[in-house]
C-alpha cells in the first residue's frame, strides 16, 4: 500500500509524465470517438463563409447578385481557423478530417489547462481525477470530433481563466503577461460575443477584490482594444458603424415566439415572412433584418412575461441539468444523459458545501453563474453545456474532497 502512495506521489510530482499522461487519455478518447461520430464535411454556415472567404477574399454568408455583403453573423475567428486549415490542404474532401485533427489536440491540451486550474483549489490526487473526468466526460469529447466553435471557444476560455488566476495570486514576472490576456480577451470577443460579459467581469473582480493596479488593468484594456480594432475597422468601412456583430435580435426571437421551447423555435409566421421580405437587399439588409427580428422578440416578451419568465427559468434547469422536452437526436443516450444528470447533482452539493471565503473560487462560481444567465437568455442548444461543464467537476471535485476528509476523520 505504502509503495503505490508513494508512485503516486512520484507521478504527481512529475510534471511532465503527468501532462503527457492526461493528453495521451484525451488523445485516444477523441480519436475512437471521431471514427465513429466525426464531421466528415464541411457543411452549414462555416462552408459559405470559408467559400467565399477563400474564392473571393470576403468573409461572406450573402450574396445579392453582384453584391457580396460582408459577415456580421458569425464571429470571424473560427471562421479564420478552417480558412487556415483550407490554404494549407486546399478546399478538398478531406479538409473536415484536418480541422478534427487540430480540434482534438487543441481538446487534448485543454485537459491539461483545466488541471492546472482544478489544482489551485484541490489536492492533486483529486484535480488529477477531475481532469481524467474532463478528459473523458461524452460531451467534450464528442464535440471534438464536430465541426463546431465550441471546442476552440473552451481551450481560449479556460486559458483565460488560467491567466486570471495567475494574474490574481500575482504570479506575473513581466508585462509580456498582461499583453497576453489582453490579446487572447480580443481573440475570445471575435470567436463569441458573450465573453465580453465574462471579461469585464473578470477585470473587475480582479480590481476589486485582489487589488490589480489600474495601470496593469488599463495596458490589458488596451491591448483588447488594439486585437479587435481591425474587425471593427473593417465592419466601419462596409457598414459605415463601429458594430461586432448583428444576430443578437434573431437570437433572441428564437428564443422568445409564440412556439419557442428550450431549444427555441426557427420556422417564421407568414407574417415575419413578409416584414422580412420587405427588407431592402443592400449591404445593410443583416443589420435591418435583425432589428425586425428584435422587435418581434420585444413584444412577445413585453406582452407575455409569465411565458418569458418560465422559459428562462426551464433554461436554467436544462444547461445546468438536463433539457426535459429536447428534440435532438441521441439526446437521451444514456451516455449523455447520466454523466449530466450526475455531475449537475454533485456540484450542486459541492456548490452549497464549499468554502464561500475563498476570493478565488467565488470568482469561478461567479463566472459559472454568469454563463447559466446568458445561455437561459437565449436558445438552448445541448453543446452550450460544454462551457458550464468544467465548472461543475471542480465543484464536484470540492464535494469529494469534503466527503472524504469528512471519511478521513470518522475512521
Amino acid at each position: 500500500m505504502n509503495l503505490f502512495i508513494n508512485i503516486n506521489e512520484d507521478f504527481l510530482k512529475n510534471k511532465k509524465r503527468l501532462y503527457i499522461f492526461l493528453f495521451s487519455i484525451s488523445f485516444i478518447s477523441r480519436v475512437l470517438v471521431f471514427f465513429y461520430f466525426g464531421d466528415r464535411n464541411l457543411e452549414n454556415e462555416w462552408a459559405i463563409l470559408v467559400s467565399n472567404l477563400y474564392n473571393n477574399n470576403v468573409l461572406s454568408m450573402l450574396k445579392f447578385g453582384d453584391l457580396i455583403v460582408p459577415n456580421l453573423w458569425m464571429p470571424p475567428v473560427y471562421a479564420y481557423f478552417i480558412y487556415l486549415h483550407a490554404l494549407i490542404f486546399g478546399m478538398g474532401e478531406n479538409l473536415a478530417d484536418y480541422i478534427i485533427a487540430s480540434q482534438i489536440l487543441v481538446s487534448s491540451l485543454t485537459t491539461i489547462i483545466f488541471f492546472k486550474i482544478i489544482s489551485q483549489f484541490c489536492s492533486n490526487k483529486i484535480s488529477l481525477g477531475g481532469a481524467i473526468i474532463f478528459s473523458i466526460f461524452p460531451l467534450i469529447v464528442y464535440s471534438a470530433s464536430q465541426i463546431s466553435s465550441v471546442t476552440i471557444y473552451l481551450f481560449l476560455l479556460l486559458l483565460f481563466i488560467l491567466l486570471i488566476l495567475n494574474l490574481i495570486n500575482q504570479s506575473f514576472k513581466t508585462y509580456w503577461h498582461y499583453l497576453i490576456i489582453g490579446f487572447l480577451a480580443g481573440i475570445l470577443i471575435l470567436t463569441r460575443r458573450d465573453f465580453i460579459l465574462i471579461y469585464f467581469f473578470s477585470i473587475f473582480y480582479s480590481f476589486i477584490f485582489f487589488k490589480v493596479q489600474l495601470k496593469k488593468i488599463f495596458l490589458i484594456l488596451i491591448v483588447t482594444s488594439i486585437t479587435i480594432s481591425p474587425y471593427l475597422v473593417r465592419n466601419y468601412v462596409s457598414f459605415d458603424k463601429f458594430i461586432i456583430h448583428s444576430g443578437f435580435g434573431y437570437n433572441l426571437w428564437k428564443a422568445y415566439n409564440v412556439n419557442a421551447k428550450v431549444e427555441g423555435y426557427y420556422e417564421e409566421s407568414d407574417e415575419l415572412k413578409y416584414k422580412v421580405s420587405l427588407v431592402k437587399k443592400d449591404i445593410n439588409y443583416r443589420i435591418n433584418e435583425d432589428k425586425i427580428y428584435l422587435d418581434e422578440a420585444k413584444k412577445f416578451i413585453t406582452q407575455n412575461p409569465q411565458e418569458t419568465i418560465a422559459l428562462f427559468l426551464k433554461r436554467l434547469f436544462s444547461i445546468f441539468f438536463i433539457d426535459l422536452e429536447s428534440t435532438q437526436k441521441n439526446y437521451y443516450n444514456v451516455l449523455h444523459i447520466a454523466p449530466n444528470i450526475l455531475i449537475a447533482i454533485f456540484s450542486l452539493v459541492g456548490l452549497i458545501i464549499c468554502n464561500k471565503k475563498d476570493s478565488k473560487l467565488n470568482y469561478l462560481i461567479l463566472l459559472m453563474f454568469i454563463l447559466l444567465m446568458v445561455y437561459s437568455l437565449f436558445a438552448l442548444l445541448p453543446r452550450y453545456k460544454i462551457y458550464i461543464i468544467p465548472f461543475q467537476i471542480l465543484l464536484t471535485l470540492k464535494f469529494i474532497e469534503h466527503f472524504l476528509k469528512k471519511l478521513s476523520k470518522n475512521y
